[in-house]
């Protein structure tokens, strides 16, 4: 099986829309770069959003490769500010607690997994180890499909994931869970 390094996007700027990262969130995603490269990273693919992105880059330039975009890697909401970010938080809240709750801007929680689980398993061919920068509520949606509710830490369901932090799968099969020892 191919294994799988999900990294969540560093920290970002404050700020609607496609934002890039802050100056801590650049450090962190060297720090990252740092790791994957031990590891040996054989591919990088990315969400298109500029911070999943800008995440990417570090890792894919460390190991010498390019950085493959996957719109299935995108966030299940992104708030662009056209709506007031009270109605988008409810709206985040809502479909963490129903997963079938369609958000007025984007997917629910069980698509955005659907998505995320069909990509995982069309780059099963890939010569790994992969990483897939991505964002913190999709990789709860897809961990929550996997292994359930009730495996899924309470502070991710609750707070996200951290910047930075990796979650390792072995094909589907969960090995490691928003692991940050790398920032250490």
């Amino acid at each position: 099986m191919t294994v799988f390094y999900l990294v969540q996007h560093a920290e970002k700027e404050r700020q609607p829309g496609d934002p890039g990262l802050t100056e801590l969130g650049r450090r962190r995603a060297d720090r990252t770069a740092a790791w994957a490269q031990h590891v040996g990273v054989h591919a990088v693919f990315s969400s298109p959003l500029r911070r999943a992105r800008e995440t990417a880059w570090p890792i894919a330039s460390r190991a010498g490769l390019r950085i493959r975009e996957d719109a299935r890697l995108r966030e299940r909401m992104n708030w662009d500010g056209s709506q007031p970010m009270e109605d988008f938080l409810a709206d985040w809240a809502a479909s963490v607690k129903d997963r079938d709750f369609v958000p007025a801007c984007g997917d629910s929680s069980r698509d955005a997994a659907e998505r995320f689980r069909t990509c995982l398993v069309d780059l099963t061919k890939e010569a790994g180890p992969v990483a897939l920068v991505t964002h913190g509520g999709v990789t709860v949606d897809l961990l929550r499909t996997l292994i359930g509710d009730d495996a899924v830490p309470v502070e991710l369901m609750q707070h996200g994931v951290p910047s930075c932090a990796i979650t390792t799968l072995d094909g589907l099969s969960v090995v490691d869970i928003a692991s940050v020892a790398h920032l250490e």
